[in-house]
């Protein structure tokens, strides 16, 4: 799935989507009856909603799913402010073959991000593997953002090597 971010109007879109996917979900978590059944429906049953076009998933993946997109919107509204010229942004999180990154200007080859979220940004690689793909990208502008809860939000100078490619800690 790509979304097109042309505006703030764009984003205040998907961003009802997924409080209207959370609010459903929390309602269905409600009516489970039992501790007991509890974690079994939240892991399997399809309690959950996509965040963006609201079909059935389990809880668990939702809150994955919900996490990934309000980074990579939060990460498309930052760059907004920086890259006017880019004409808006296509986002794919977590689709990889649906774009090449997860964050791409409509105007080819200017700016490029990834985009994640984790308990820290090394959980898994993850801020290096997306720093090994970025410095790949041939993007005039090239990002790193994350959202990890009990991080610092902000530049963050330390994953910043000599490839051009920013890094952020954003707060979602």
């Amino acid at each position: 799935m790509i979304l097109t971010i042309r505006n703030t109007k764009d984003l205040d879109q998907y961003y009802t989507a997924i409080e209207k996917s959370t609010t459903q979900a929390v309602e269905a978590i409600r009516k489970v009856e039992s501790p007991s059944d509890a974690l079994r429906t939240l892991k399997f049953e399809k309690v959950g909603f996509h965040p963006i076009d609201g079909r059935p998933l389990n809880f668990i993946e939702q809150v994955n799913q919900t996490f990934t997109f309000l980074t990579a919107l939060k990460a498309a509204s930052w760059l907004f402010d920086r890259h006017p010229e880019a004409g808006g942004f296509k986002l794919a999180p977590g689709a990889h073959a649906a774009q090449p990154l997860d964050v791409m200007s409509i105007v080819p080859d200017l700016v490029g991000a990834e985009t994640f979220a984790a308990t820290h940004p090394e959980s898994n690689r993850k801020i290096f593997n997306d720093l090994a793909k970025l410095k790949l990208a041939k993007c005039k502008f090239r990002y790193a953002f994350f959202y990890s809860p009990n991080f610092p939000t902000g530049n963050v100078k330390k994953y910043e090597k000599d490839h051009g490619i920013e890094v952020h800690c954003l707060d979602i």
